[in-house]
């Protein structure tokens, strides 16, 4: 049996219905208020027998606080894809990222007998990734430096990394993989699933990020367990593009003219406005100097290990844009 924590999210769902098509058992953890009607819906992009695969999961609610209910889902598990996360850079969000991410991973961990559990794959993210290597990229020797500032939710995966290899150490086969934005399908509102909407907007930012396309995720997360891919991590991207062409796509697509660039002089102002009343209104927060710098930069992350290490062709990122923003428009009846 294996087990996928976050099965509702953007990539559990994927990872799920993967494994489904090789015939094997999955059980899915989620909340009592998941919304699996989204999670069907969505597969119906991925494949032409939905109904077949959504019926073969296993859905059990758990609670990651309760050890009790953890023992619970993990009876009969061999091999485990920790995929639940929160993903948020809101301020007012610190406590609950810290329960839900670094929190919910400690007692997960606790709870496993590294006896009967096979593997375990960690869902990280590149947003733990500091330092450029001799190519000016980062890469998977990108430690987290904590002098630097942070996100919480970068904070918290770093965390969570530190407690995956702690248990590989006490005997646990782990893998830890760092995916950069996720472009997927459903789970419209949350995360990485909210990327079409923001980019909607007249205004985008001149830098760029690390993208790649969930189904990429999924394959990758899969064929690295079937391979023992142990006490490594890997960087999960297709390409480092520019924010303009998600945003460029998405208003073509709404038939809205290309938006614009943000104002340079605005780039001054928001990190004066962010040190004088983030204390007041803890959402200004996120306009601080280091987060303005980051979206007026491009993104500089490597994928040669994991490319090399599997021999992988990555969807390009307009390719996987074009799919999944098609999805959504027709899931928004837009």
């Amino acid at each position: 049996m294996i087990l996928i924590t976050g099965a509702t999210g953007i990539l559990g769902r994927v990872v799920a219905l993967e494994l489904l098509k090789k015939g094997k058992k999955v059980r899915a953890t989620k909340r009592r208020s998941s919304n699996l009607r989204d999670v069907l819906e969505s597969y119906r992009f991925y494949t032409d027998r939905p109904d077949f695969y959504f019926d073969q999961i296993e859905w059990v609610d758990v609670d990651f606080e309760d050890l009790d209910s953890l023992q619970n889902v993990l009876k009969d598990v061999d091999e485990i894809y920790h995929c639940a996360a929160k993903v948020s850079f809101n301020p007012k969000d610190e406590k609950s990222l810290y329960k839900n991410n670094s929190g919910a991973t400690e007692k997960l961990l606790f709870a496993i007998d590294p006896l009967k559990i096979k593997k375990f794959l960690f869902v990280s993210s590149i947003a733990v990734l500091d330092g450029f290597n001799e190519k000016g990229e980062m890469d998977e020797n990108s430690d987290f430096n904590e002098k630097l500032h942070h996100s919480d939710y970068a904070i918290s995966k770093y965390i969570s990394e530190m407690e995956v290899w702690r248990a590989q150490y006490e005997g646990l086969n782990t893998v830890i993989i760092n995916p950069g934005v996720i472009i997927g399908t459903g789970n419209w509102g949350n995360s990485s699933g909210d990327l079409f909407k923001k980019s909607s907007h007249s205004r985008t930012f001149p830098g760029g990020t690390a993208y790649v396309d969930v189904r990429d995720v999924a394959k990758i997360a899969i064929e690295l367990m079937d391979k023992n891919a142990f006490a490594e991590r890997f960087i999960i991207i297709s390409e480092n593009e520019k924010f303009r062409l998600v945003s460029d796509k998405v208003r073509t697509a709404l038939g809205k003219p290309k938006a614009k660039l943000v104002p340079e002089f605005i780039y001054k102002v928001l990190p004066i406005i962010s040190f004088l009343f983030g204390w007041l209104f803890p959402i200004l927060k996120l306009l601080s100097k280091d987060n303005i710098e980051t979206v007026r930069t491009d993104s500089k992350v490597s994928n040669q290990k994991i490319t090399e290490f599997l021999n992988y062709q990555f969807i390009p990122v307009s390719e996987s844009i074009d799919f999944h923003l098609k999805n959504y428009m027709e899931s928004q009846k837009i």
